[in-house]
């Protein structure tokens, strides 16, 4: 494991332990859930919005550390942000799993470069997405 592996699984093992966005938002503007039965991911999205500017973002669930840091990671990115925005934000994170191409993301989100790693295992990926797909789905309704 060279260096940058290294730190990548650092990064995403202190996005999987952090508590922060690990809540369930009693007055959220949008709930979504996102399940992988075929792993056990279960994944409950909350988002605060004021107008189109999601105010706040947090979520609740059980699933492997992947999928946790990611959910977590999306909190992160897309809070402030214009739902249009975080859209964005969720094309170029898909892009960088499941593309070959360099990871670019705003100073605010470069923790999901940590992510870039999963591509190598494509039965991952979904976990990876997960919290990804919930914000897709709840904010194309």
């Amino acid at each position: 494991m060279n260096l940058g592996d290294s730190l990548y699984k650092e990064i995403i093992l202190d996005h999987y332990r952090a508590k922060k966005n690990r809540r369930r938002m009693e007055d959220a503007d949008l709930v979504r859930e996102g399940a992988n039965p075929s792993c056990g991911d279960d994944i409950e999205l909350f988002l605060k919005l004021d107008g189109t500017t999601i105010e706040d973002c947090s979520y609740e669930g059980v699933g492997c550390s992947i999928c946790v840091a990611s959910a977590n990671m999306l909190c992160e990115g897309i809070r402030g942000k214009t739902i249009d925005e975080a859209r964005e934000l969720g094309v170029k994170f898909r892009t960088m799993l499941t593309q070959d191409g360099p990871a670019d993301f705003p100073e605010e989100a470069e923790d999901l470069e940590a992510m870039q790693g999963v591509k190598k295992f494509p039965v991952r990926v979904k976990c990876a997405l997960l919290a990804w797909t919930a914000f897709e789905q709840m904010t194309a309704e």
